[in-house]
C-alpha cells in the first residue's frame, strides 16, 4: 500500500467520522427546536385559555374588581 492510498484511506475515515459527527449534531439541534416549539405552544395555550377564564368570569360577574 502506497502513501497515496493511505493518505485517501485517512481523508476518507476522516470524512465518514465528521458527517456522522455533523447528523448527530444536526440531529441535538433538531430535536431541540422541536422541544422550545412545543413548549412555546403548550405556553401559549395556558396564556390563551386564562385570559378566555378571565374573560367569562368577568362576563359571569360584571360587579367583580
Amino acid at each position: 500500500m502506497g502513501q497515496f492510498e493511505r493518505e485517501k484511506d485517512t481523508l476518507q475515515v476522516i470524512t465518514e467520522s465528521a458527517a456522522t459527527h455533523v447528523g448527530n449534531i444536526a440531529s441535538i439541534i433538531t430535536g431541540a427546536i422541536r422541544d422550545v416549539a412545543r413548549e412555546t405552544g403548550d405556553w401559549l395555550t395556558d396564556v390563551i385559555e386564562m385570559r378566555e377564564a378571565a374573560q367569562k368570569a368577568r362576563v359571569d360577574d360584571p360587579d367583580a374588581p
